[in-house]
């Protein structure tokens, strides 16, 4: 019988290389899911350990490193490579968000790792793909936003194209890794044999494009102008952000249910036999008066008293809430997703676990991001089986760096 209060990713053997959002996320995935992480990093430590360049851990390695443990490896050494391969030997997984082609030309690309291991899956994700005449283009989340069309759509009609206010690019590309991932190792499990897996952030951001692409669609293969908080089609009213007061709130009806519960909670019942307002289609052509009517209500409430009224009577609404709210929020708590805790270098911190849950498993605990090198000596003793003199070699060559380097 199967026990069902172990880690669905138990024994995976994961070299994390990612940097920045993208490989992280997807690391941090298979951690939460019970892989063993070994978060590989250049003796100066990745890119985003110390954004800020003032020292210390910055916030957002510590959300996106959890439960991982760290090496620290000079790939650009002969003695950080070979060692590289060796680990690979001994891996399922090897993930990474280099630009194309960074690793073949240190010469530990998959070509080589795969050939050492041939269970190896390979996992890559970049901006464009490695293929493609856009392969070599610098992509970051920003000049993915701009390139994929999200800025294009995003915004007031009347002011310019805008960058969503958070980095979806990069953790659609995460998200998408980490299923590219699981898929490979679904099959090698029937098959036995490894693969690479391949993700383009330009090609996983696609799809969240939907709405917009139908209401091109709708309009003969014209992009609609941005309508910033309307529905971006027209097909819906109400359908935006409305101000309180003391502060806004989502308000949407898709169906006429909905409508009808708001407009007797507004007091304006007389608004059910009203032609402008007849049907979802209809409101959707008079959005702006259907706007006007709903203001005018929500700006005499707060926040608070609108959406639990609505809550109540089944007409979908949220408050705008910030983010020292969205931290604290009461619900994730309760569910374990949202965790105070203790961290070494960032203090008290609330952090995130899965999103994921898998029923039957009791959830891994949130351990705090690795120190630079914090776990060299533990995981080559652990998978190579190399002894201290060994390690204290790699460490006086500069082929690796440890936590204790200096002693």
């Amino acid at each position: 019988m199967t026990d069902l209060k172990r880690h669905p990713l138990e024994g995976v053997r994961v070299l994390d290389l990612g940097q920045i959002y993208n490989g992280p996320y997807a690391g941090f995935l298979l951690a939460m899911g019970g892989a063993d992480v070994i978060k590989v990093e250049p003796i100066g430590g990745e890119a985003i350990r110390d954004r800020s360049g003032r020292g210390g851990v910055s916030f957002a390695f510590g959300m996106l490193n959890s439960n991982k443990r760290d090496i620290s490896i000079d790939l650009k050494s002969a003695e950080g490579r070979a060692l590289l391969v060796e680990l690979a030997q001994q891996a399922d997984v090897l993930l990474e968000n280099f630009a194309p082609g960074a690793l073949d030309r240190l010469g530990v690309g998959a070509a080589v790792l795969q050939a050492a291991n041939p269970r190896l899956i390979y996992a890559s994700s970049t901006g464009y793909g490695l293929s493609g005449p856009s392969m070599d283009n610098l992509a970051m989340d920003l000049t993915i936003q701009a390139n994929s069309g999200v800025m294009s759509v995003n915004g007031p009609g009347d002011g310019p194209p805008m960058k969503a206010g958070v980095a979806l690019c990069d953790f659609f590309g995460g998200v998408h890794l980490y299923c590219g991932i699981l898929t490979a190792l679904y099959e090698r499990a029937q098959t036995g044999v490894g693969r690479m897996v391949e993700i383009a952030m330009l090609e996983a951001v696609y799809p969240v494009l939907a709405t917009n692409l139908t209401a091109m669609h709708q309009g003969g293969g014209v992009q609609p102008p941005r309508r910033g908080n309307q529905h971006p089609v027209g097909s819906s009213a109400p359908y935006g952000v409305y101000e309180t007061a003391d502060g806004y709130v989502a308000i949407i009806c898709v169906r006429e249910v909905h409508w009808e519960n708001l407009v007797e909670l507004m007091g304006r019942a007389d608004l059910k036999d009203d032609p402008r307002f007849v049907d979802q289609a209809t409101r959707g052509e008079n959005s702006r008066l259907v706007d006007s009517v709903v203001q005018a209500w929500t700006c005499t409430l707060s926040k608070a008293e609108i959406t639990e009224t609505l809550r109540a009577h089944q007409v979908p609404a949220a408050a705008v809430r910030d983010l020292t709210e969205v931290v604290e929020d009461v619900h994730m708590h309760e569910r374990g997703m949202l965790h105070h805790l203790e961290h070494p270098e960032l203090g008290p911190v609330t952090l995130p676990h899965s999103p994921l849950r898998f029923h039957g498993e009791e959830r891994l605990a949130l351990i705090p991001s690795p120190d630079l090198g914090q776990h060299t000596r533990e995981v080559l003793a652990d998978w190579l089986d190399y002894d201290a003199s060994r390690v204290d070699e790699l460490i006086k060559s500069g082929a690796i760096g440890a936590q204790d380097s200096s002693a």
